[in-house]
């Protein structure tokens, strides 16, 4: 069975590194003995080097990373940084970086190409800003294509691609469970284009998009979907936790 992939993408939370440090003691204690299940916490990348420390079976997780290696960037950390800090997964393109920072999909690809460049892995976050648009499918196919262009083809194992709606996200609204096994299909189709069959085949896809522990089954019982990108709720241990035994479960 191959292991469901659930990430905790806490944004800018919590304010102190001593709740950073509880949280993920809770999670990666809670979540120690669930089979079928590789936990990831992508903390605030100041407390990365704290949370490194206190981890045994999750993962380290990183929300951002620059597209150089070192040089005059002030205020960016690069993909080697994050890994001699303990880092294993990077997450690149979410859409508070794209609509809130105004990344677009060159440097995305540019961030995609340095992080998978250096052995790590990378969520890249794909999703249409609006589900009443006509060609909704179309705007995802384009953050594919665009973000994965010249990626060779040997770093496709370490290529998870996360699902998410905009306008599900934070806002309480989740896609329908047929919706997102079409979405699914059409993502595979894409990335057969760009990365070929086996690529396709296994590349994991992760929802994210207002997912908790009410439906969380709704969405893990999706033939496609391998996981989650959880936000808020992940800065909730128990209900986190109880996700992860709902993925643990199928």
């Amino acid at each position: 069975m191959t292991k469901k992939i659930i990430v905790a993408n806490w944004k800018m939370n919590p304010p102190a590194v001593a709740r950073a440090i509880y949280l993920s003691k809770e999670i990666d204690k809670g979540s120690s003995k669930i089979k079928n299940t590789e936990v990831i916490i992508a903390p605030p990348s100041c407390f990365l080097s704290d949370i490194s420390r206190v981890l045994k079976r999750s993962k380290l997780g990183a929300q951002n990373a620059y597209s150089g290696k070192t040089g005059a960037y002030t205020g960016e950390i690069s993909p080697l940084m994050l890994r001699s800090l303990g880092v294993k997964t990077v997450i690149v393109g979410h859409s508070e970086r794209r609509y809130g920072f105004f990344e677009n999909d060159d440097m995305v690809r540019r961030k995609m190409k340095a992080v998978l460049s250096v052995g790590l892995k990378a969520i890249l976050c794909v999703g249409e800003r609006e589900r009443n648009e006509e060609n909704f499918q179309t705007a995802v196919r384009k953050q594919i294509r665009e973000n994965l262009k010249g990626i060779p083809k040997r770093f496709s194992k370490n290529i998870i691609i996360a699902y998410e709606p905009v306008w599900a996200i934070g806002t309480g609204k989740t896609v329908k469970p047929s919706d997102l096994y079409e979405m699914g299909i059409y993502i595979r189709r894409s990335v057969l284009d760009m990365l070929g069959h086996n690529a396709a085949r296994t590349i994991p896809i992760l929802y994210g998009g207002s997912v908790n522990a009410k439906n969380a089954a709704n969405f893990i019982g999706v033939d496609g979907v391998d996981g989650f990108l959880v936000g808020g709720t992940s800065l909730r241990p128990k209900e986190f936790i109880a996700i992860v035994k709902i993925a643990g479960s199928i």
